[in-house]
């Protein structure tokens, strides 16, 4: 007559059978979530980019004129009356005297020269003569005249003034509030591509993970001139400004 499982084996096999299938579910859930938490994780890098073509409102003009003799007294005096043909010739093409702002006079002693025997040029304590120079400095939101001036004024050499005039620089003052815009557009560019991109490969993107600011790229117009710190171009009038955004999103 043959025996039949005792309850507490049947209650075991029983445990077991049910405990496989619970593994085996959790192996699923499990497996499952690994997938959502790969898929969550998967991002799209894009950059963005927003260019502008602007127009100076605003200039700085250097300028200097040197006076050069064997007196000091009287190249001093020379040079006052130099600097007062300088203001009335600034005055007269439209620039007041308090507009215009000036250095202190520089002055330089000369030393005399001589060749030692062996021919060598050497500088004696002895002095000789003296160098008086002085810098004139004017801002103004008058483009079209600064930038005429500082090509006209080394007519002062006619009236016996040694006059140098130095680049302007070109300036735009509204700048802060433009790379802010500019900023806006280029992450809106880097947004278009982004979703472009994802168009192509059958997803959609998601949230934003995390955004970037390159530097800006300020150049005379038609350059390629970049540098890792960026361009801020100061010589020409109009100008060509470049903005680049990196931005990371989240691919759903």
């Amino acid at each position: 007559m043959s025996e039949t499982p005792s309850c507490p084996k049947r209650g075991l096999l029983a445990l077991g059978v049910s405990l496989s299938v619970g593994l085996v579910f959790s192996t699923l859930v499990l497996s499952g979530t690994i997938q959502k938490i790969k898929l969550s994780y998967q991002t799209i890098t894009v950059k963005g980019f927003a260019d502008r073509t602007i127009k100076s409102d605003r200039a700085i003009w250097r300028g200097s004129f040197v006076v050069r003799g064997a007196n000091l007294v009287e190249s001093y005096k020379k040079s006052q009356k130099d600097l007062e043909t300088v203001l009335a010739y600034l005055q007269k093409n439209g620039i007041p005297k308090e507009k215009v702002n000036l250095s202190p006079v520089r002055t330089t002693n000369q030393y005399k020269e001589y060749k030692t025997k062996d021919n060598v040029l050497q500088t004696s304590t002895e002095i000789v003569g003296y160098t008086l120079e002085q810098m004139i400095e004017i801002t103004s939101d008058d483009i079209a005249l600064t930038s005429r001036l500082s090509k006209e004024s080394t007519s002062l050499i006619q009236d016996g003034i040694e006059f140098t005039s130095f680049q302007p620089e070109y300036y735009f003052t509204k700048m802060d509030t433009l790379k802010i815009q500019m900023l806006g557009e280029a992450t809106k560019d880097a947004r278009q591509r982004a979703e472009q991109l994802a168009v192509n490969s059958g997803s959609k993107i998601g949230p934003l993970r995390s955004a970037s600011q390159g530097v800006f790229q300020i150049t005379p117009p038609f350059s390629t001139e970049v540098s890792n710190s960026g361009e801020s171009d100061t010589t020409s009038i109009d100008k060509s400004i470049k903005a680049l955004v990196t931005v990371e999103y989240a691919i759903q």
